[in-house]
């Protein structure tokens, strides 16, 4: 690990990290494209438009996991740059027991809550039925999901990011295979899109559970080990609040924007939803390599490595800002292709073609939004991580949305993400040169 972190040369070992996120990534989004091409061929808007309400369920799942997932992480790869391997091992069992109480914590609630949390999601009575069956069978299962992060981040820092990507992989194969089993041969609706995705997680966290059992050589998921200080649990927790904000703060942007579209009727929510799918295609990749290179960060960060610090935080620059302006024009020529492919309704596509591109025009922002996001989990940066986290997709999103759909209505409503994008980059640059003036 050391040889890997500290000698090999910074685009090799930034790949090597990187790609198996990214490959991740895109089989991810392989799946959610799926998922919605087998929903949207049922040919029934209310069904597409009940489970892109009930999708930002999964933001706030992953938020749950990424407290303990990226807040463990990130401190473990700092632990390990210092050769703290002690502490990595009981800080990795801390944060896999805490997230499991708090995730069957959370699902207890989330099935008393029903109504009222599908209400603020934005569910009408055309689509609160299918909106319904989803999140109960999502909500049931959530402890595979949110359980997920935390073993598939830190065994990343540990350089085993190809066995994070072979869990991740098969259990999306998995759901893959499923979805159109039980939408299609059993009839089981949103309930089905569901149980495919809780059973593939099912399988993904229990390879990843069995990678850190039996590959890892600095982690531990040993209950007796799970004790840690209080200084401890609060460098995870300032680390971990932040990256879960950012879910969170999805979750509430999602919410948000179908409340704002419902008036306009389901056509233009489910168009959003097949919308936000494929404009996954760039997102999904841009966090990959981002999220992929954190482990690299943080342990140069961890060992004071000035030079190769700052010398991985400009290649991944590069390669996010490339990467978004090259797909990015790519798939606002092929927008109005893309959207019929899933439903081929001459209103949806018009809405859809017109939706995708107004929110990849701002690409390359929300790659450099990416990298300083992660450079400020990785280094503790806990203030700067804050901000970045609620502004972005929440109070930044929330203004400019109020302002513009008041001012541009539907059209203020379509590009008020864009404009927020640019907003959160801005603030990105000034708390990154604020952060690390005494890094140098």
């Amino acid at each position: 690990m050391e040889k890997l972190f500290e000698k090999e040369a910074v685009s090799k070992v930034y790949f090597k990290l990187a790609l198996p996120v990214v490959l991740s990534m895109i089989v991810s989004m392989v799946y959610s494209l799926a998922d919605t091409y087998f929903v949207a061929k049922t040919g029934n808007a209310n069904l597409v438009a009940g489970v892109t309400i009930g999708a930002p369920l999964f933001s706030f799942m992953l938020a749950v996991g990424d407290i303990f997932g990226l807040g463990g992480s990130a401190i473990v790869s700092q632990l390990f740059g210092q050769k703290n391997y002690t502490l990595s091992k009981r800080l990795a069992s801390a944060s896999f027991y805490a997230t499991i109480v708090i995730s069957v914590g959370l699902t207890l609630i989330l099935l008393a809550l029903e109504k009222p949390v599908l209400l603020l999601l934005g569910a009408k009575p055309a689509t609160y039925q299918y909106a319904a069956d989803f999140y109960r069978v999502l909500v049931a299962g959530s402890t595979f999901i949110t359980v997920s992060l935390v073993p598939g981040n830190l065994i990343r820092t540990e350089g085993l990011a190809v066995q994070s990507m072979v869990a991740t992989m098969a259990g999306t194969i998995l759901a893959i295979i499923l979805d159109p089993l039980f939408l299609f041969v059993f009839n089981w609706g949103a309930a089905g899109v569901a149980l495919a995705n809780v059973l593939g997680y099912a399988l993904n966290t229990s390879l990843l559970i069995y990678c850190v059992k039996t590959k890892s050589r600095y982690l531990s998921f040993n209950l007796k080990l799970a004790k840690l200080s209080w200084a401890d649990w609060k460098r995870v927790i300032e680390i971990g609040i932040p990256a879960s904000i950012t879910n969170f703060m999805q979750t509430f942007g999602m919410a948000l924007l179908n409340n704002y579209l419902a008036p306009f009727g389901a056509a233009s929510v489910a168009a959003m939803g097949i919308t936000q799918k494929i404009y996954g295609i760039v997102i999904l990749v841009l966090v990959g390599f981002a999220f992929g290179a954190q482990p690299l960060v943080g342990y140069c960060y961890g060992a004071k490595n000035v030079q190769r610090f700052k010398e991985v935080l400009r290649f991944d620059i590069m390669v996010e800002v490339v990467y978004a302006l090259v797909f990015s024009v790519i798939l606002m020529i092929l927008a109005p292709g893309l959207v019929s492919c899933f439903m081929n309704q001459a209103e949806i596509v018009k809405e859809g073609a017109y939706m995708l591109r107004a929110c990849l025009a701002t690409t390359p922002f929300i790659g450099l939004i990416m990298v300083l996001t992660t450079v400020f989990q990785s280094a503790s940066k806990a203030m700067s991580a804050l901000l970045m986290s609620v502004s972005r997709q929440g109070v930044f999103y929330l203004l400019v949305m109020l302002a513009f759909s008041s001012l541009f209505g539907y059209h203020g409503i379509i590009w008020a993400q864009a404009v927020a994008d640019i907003l959160t980059a801005i603030m990105g640059i000034y708390l990154y040169r604020r952060s690390f003036k005494d890094f140098n």
